[in-house]
């Protein structure tokens, strides 16, 4: 079925993302790490084994990957065609280069599936790195992250170096990235395989022209095959909107307005988490300690400093002295570290604590016999005085 023409271009509703990201990240001041899908592959392994997250994470990125799991058993990879900025970019400077008058390179198809292989040893590489440092190491070269973060500290030159690379050879090359290196697309290609969306070719209307092939952004031999099964297929739905017989069946989808349909879709898809991290806001650092008594009490706090895995780490630390604002019996502590002040949940004894001992144990100076000197807390409890509440 053709495309409709009156639904918008592909480049407008890769745009529309774009800006959408960009609006997030420059004027809401969001931090874009979060909705991440790939950050939830890199998560996971600590939030399991240690109960937190990598600094900058967060459990939305788990919700993200899920949504994304879920467009891609829908949609093939529908998110890298629409939604990401790598991509979309990738391929604008490819038609740049066109533009230019640059001759487009192709590369022989067994070569093509030797590159291929690269990014399955690119995300096996970032994950064992990420799990075992619990740092993002893919971070300091992303291009991605070089195209939407605030360019702070935590950035670094090779990730500006990896998306001058990417760019430049996407001038004569289709989104090389893409298709030969990127890590997410190696974890979506296996549930791509088994997606419902699917381009069919009709033999007998088809014209033997080659033009689906060509305008391919990930050079699927379209015009060889009867149905498009590739993992790397974004739904794109080039090949049907330039087919010169789409009308006459020649390549053919499940549904009417294909391009509405994947659009809809993958914006529900992608609306779905965000809604999600909300209604579940599930703690990014758990730790505890003892047995839990058959009561319990908790604190909600508000703590300034209380910004990531490593200050919330700090957190236990003053949780667990030993001087005399020590606190005993059960503690466990929810936390969700976020830039500037952050939450927390704490659980104890109340026959063995109360809210005051805690409050102190947090924002009073520890004495380490060790070193003969004193630690000075750098947390701050919204609407806590220690000086009134001695």
């Amino acid at each position: 079925m053709a495309v409709r023409r009156s639904f918008p271009t592909r480049a407008a509703i890769q745009l529309a993302f774009i800006v959408l990201v960009l609006v997030g990240v420059f004027v809401l001041e969001g931090n874009a790490e979060r909705w991440c899908p790939f950050g939830g592959a890199e998560a996971i392994y600590t939030y399991v084994h240690e109960g937190n997250l990598p600094c900058s994470l967060q459990v939305s990125n788990f919700f993200m990957l899920g949504g994304v799991l879920l467009s891609v058993l829908l949609l093939r990879r529908a998110f890298c065609g629409y939604a990401c900025p790598v991509g979309a970019i990738s391929e604008w400077t490819h038609r740049l280069g066109r533009a230019l008058g640059l001759k487009a390179r192709s590369v022989s198809r067994p070569t093509d599936r030797i590159l291929s292989l690269l990014k399955y040893a690119v995300l096996v590489l970032l994950l064992v790195l990420t799990w075992r440092t619990g740092e993002l190491i893919f971070r300091g070269y992303d291009p991605c992250y070089a195209l939407i973060s605030r360019h702070g500290e935590d950035i670094q030159v090779w990730a500006y170096i990896v998306l001058g690379v990417v760019l430049l050879g996407s001038l004569v090359i289709s989104i090389p990235f893409c298709r030969w290196l990127c890590p997410l697309g190696a974890l979506l290609n296996p549930f791509s395989r088994f997606a419902w969306w699917r381009v069919r070719r009709v033999e007998s209307a088809c014209s033997g022209c080659g033009m689906c092939s060509r305008v391919c952004p990930m050079e699927i031999p379209i015009d060889e095959v009867e149905v498009v099964t590739h993992a790397r297929c974004t739904a794109c739905m080039e090949c049907v909107s330039s087919c010169p017989r789409s009308g006459r069946g020649a390549l053919d989808v499940r549904v009417r307005a294909p391009r509405a349909f994947v659009v809809g879709s993958l914006l529900v898809l992608l609306a779905a988490p965000v809604f999600a991290s909300y209604l579940l806001p599930l703690p990014s650092f758990r730790w505890s300690r003892g047995a839990a008594p058959e009561t319990r009490a908790s604190l909600e706090l508000e703590i300034e400093g209380l910004t990531c895995r490593g200050s919330a780490n700090l957190l236990v630390y003053f949780l667990t002295r030993d001087d005399d604002l020590e606190l005993y019996g059960h503690l466990a502590l929810d936390a969700w570290p976020e830039p500037g002040t952050g939450r927390a949940r704490i659980s104890y004894d109340p026959a063995l604590v109360d809210e005051d001992a805690i409050r102190s144990a947090i924002t009073e100076p520890y004495f380490e016999p060790d070193w003969q000197s004193f630690r000075h807390s750098p947390f701050q409890i919204v609407g806590y005085d220690p000086f009134a509440a001695r």
